[in-house]
């Protein structure tokens, strides 16, 4: 029976593939198959032993592994006798001159590299979206808040652009985190490599260039887990910028702002006892799921401070961190590129938010007009806020206050307060940052 929600609600199988049972003995088979390659191209072991080591991994069932573990409570030894038992005479070469963890953590690597394949995959796809999606709304003009308050106007199109420019800096950091994190290791028990003689640089260099990772430069019967935590601390970011759109959207969709709305199918369901409810679940399933993937950080980071040479501490703490990380991470990234590419736009309660304040938020743009036309900036700023706070005390609008002070009055005409307070006329270079957002990041890959 299925316990954890990752094993039937949460994931993509792709990801989940990644990091099941035999995902995991395969990944360790292939080490222990390239360190024998390794041992054999140095002479370190007989030759053709690498070769049936390399045939009796291919009949190595996960069944016998965990049969052997259940008698001799090991699961590294239990893939090596598993191993040994295909591999004909060569199997007292199996895992020559290697300690547990040379397997496990150069294995460890090897998944975390294809997940990181993935992820890289899946926030390209999101980047692609968002910048569609400011493209289309790059001249939707809208409220722009402060302090959850309305502000001066800002548009769409420059909101998603923003968002599409923090998910191309996680696409930059994984990139430049992956050396660092994918390194595999054949140090030995505590890292003299002794095991191997004169000939652990060697073996381990080649050990590597046959899975196609980077060696360790030094390590003790581990990998460092500073590297392991850089990675997890990417998808708390990564996640931090979803929750942060998701929480943006889930905003925007109340009712009594009612601009956007997730898509809603014809059968769903909003609520069991109020009928005409469309909640944003989606949103709230990527918030809430960020706050997992967030509470992996403190885990991973205190990997890193093991006794000694190592202690196991981390062992168990990673069978957890690393599957919930990339499995969560990678969900809440296919979902919220689902929910920007479905989600529903109201303009017209769009323009109503954006008339809200009967032209109260356009007070900046009349006191830069005036500061041009000779007034002071800091007595420009005084007279628009005292005209500010008339209009909203007599409830009028903030054209007619404006109109009623004879500064104002003094350098403006009506037609040009009219003019100046169309918001549309207030976006600045917004349309231009997202068309120059788009072409650059548009060229990427």
């Amino acid at each position: 029976m299925a316990i954890h929600p990752i094993e039937y609600r949460y994931g993509s199988p792709e990801m989940k593939a990644v990091w099941n049972e035999e995902t995991r003995l395969q990944k360790m088979l292939s080490v222990e198959v390239a360190l024998a390659k390794a041992e054999a191209l140095i002479d370190y072991i007989p030759e053709g032993a690498d070769e049936k080591i390399a045939a009796g991994a291919k009949k190595v069932k996960l069944d016998r592994v965990k049969q052997i573990e259940s008698e001799i409570n090991h699961d590294v030894m239990a893939v090596v006798l598993a191993l040994a038992e295909q591999s004909e005479n060569a199997g007292k070469w199996v895992h020559f001159g290697a300690t547990s963890n040379d397997i496990l953590d150069t294995a460890t690597a090897l998944q975390i590299k294809d997940a990181i394949l993935i992820l890289r995959k899946e926030t390209v796809k999101l980047r692609s979206v968002l910048l569609d999606t400011a493209l289309s709304h790059k001249n939707t003009v809208c409220a722009g808040r402060t302090h959850g308050q309305i502000g001066i106007p800002t548009t769409y199109g420059l909101r998603f652009a923003i968002w599409a420019s923090e998910m191309d800096r996680h696409i930059e950091r994984l990139d430049q985190l992956m050396p660092r994190t994918v390194a595999g290791k054949m140090s030995g028990a505590v890292g003299t490599q002794a095991a191997f003689g004169k000939k652990g640089i060697e073996i381990q260099k080649k050990t590597m260039e046959h899975l196609g990772i980077e060696a360790a430069d030094v390590s003790n019967q581990i990998i460092q887990r500073d590297r392991h935590a850089e990675f997890i601390m990417w998808t708390a970011n990564t996640a931090t910028t979803l929750d942060k759109v998701c929480i943006e959207i889930r905003s925007l969709a109340r009712s009594e702002i009612a601009e956007v709305e997730e898509s809603f199918g014809k059968k769903q369901v909003g609520s069991s006892t109020m009928p005409h409810k469309r909640n944003p679940i989606k949103s709230e399933q990527v918030c809430g799921l960020a706050r997992i993937i967030r509470a992996m950080v403190e885990p991973e980071l205190l990997n890193n401070t093991l006794w000694d040479e190592r202690d196991l501490t981390n062992s168990s703490c990673e069978r957890v961190v690393f599957p919930e990380a990339c499995v969560l991470t990678d969900h809440i990234i296919r979902l919220t590129a689902g929910i920007i590419q479905n989600l529903r736009f109201y303009p017209e309660n769009i323009r109503k938010n954006l008339e809200l304040l009967n032209g109260l938020n356009m007070g900046e743009a009349i006191m830069i007009e005036l500061s041009k036309k000779g007034v002071g900036r800091q007595e420009a700023h005084e007279i628009v806020r005292q005209c500010a706070m008339t209009a909203r005390e007599n409830r009028i609008h903030m054209k007619d206050s404006l109109l009623g002070n004879e500064t104002v009055s003094k350098y403006m005409t009506e037609d040009e307060i009219v003019n100046i307070m169309n918001p549309d006329n207030y976006i600045g270079t917004a349309v231009e940052q997202v068309e120059s957002l788009v072409a650059r990041l548009k060229k990427k890959k």
